[in-house]
């Protein structure tokens, strides 16, 4: 079985500032960037596949506000699946710990993601040695879910285009590069 490719190209400076800007817009994600003692952000994530699949992006990760390194998201995955799409995702981490952990160069955890938009649903789930949160807005009640750390980690994610059937297993993994 081949991979579609919707391989993310390297984020431009701009698109750091417009994807940060975008998050902070969200009113359930806007209290993270205040009290988070990092995140990691990635401007483009594209992910496709057809029985296999994967996902690629760059990102860069902050601490307090301040660039310490860049980091590269890839996820690999197999199981019912179809389509393409490409998204935004930000990772915060609440202390030094968390930080920490997913700085030390290599990083996995057990996770899929997927999102409408922000401002409407999102969602990322993870296993053990994961992160959990989601949002979503209901048309009907306007009524927002809260948003939580789990083992210290919170993921949001904004989808940008395409379309993608998964019902997969797979994992995100993470390569730190410091600054």
């Amino acid at each position: 079985m081949a991979l579609v490719g919707a391989v993310a190209a390297p984020a431009a400076a701009d698109e750091y500032t417009d994807t940060i800007a975008l998050f902070r817009k969200s009113p359930a994600v806007k209290p993270f960037f205040k009290s988070a003692y990092g995140y990691a952000v990635f401007p483009n994530v594209g992910k496709g596949g057809i029985g296999i699949g994967g996902a690629y992006g760059k990102g860069r990760v902050y601490r307090r506000g301040k660039v310490t390194g860049t980091v590269s998201l890839f996820k690999a995955s197999i199981g019912l699946q179809l389509g393409g799409q490409v998204f935004s995702e930000i990772i915060f981490f609440k202390d030094k710990r968390a930080y920490e952990d997913f700085t030390r160069g290599n990083f996995e955890f057990d996770a899929t993601a997927s999102a409408v938009a922000i401002t409407v649903g999102a969602e990322a789930r993870a296993g053990t040695q994961g992160t959990t949160a989601g949002v979503s807005t209901s048309p009907a009640s306007g009524k927002q879910v809260a948003a939580g750390y789990r083992k210290g980690m919170a993921v949001f994610v904004h989808a940008k285009g395409g379309l993608m059937f998964e019902a997969a297993v797979g994992g995100q993994k993470f390569k730190f590069t410091p600054k």
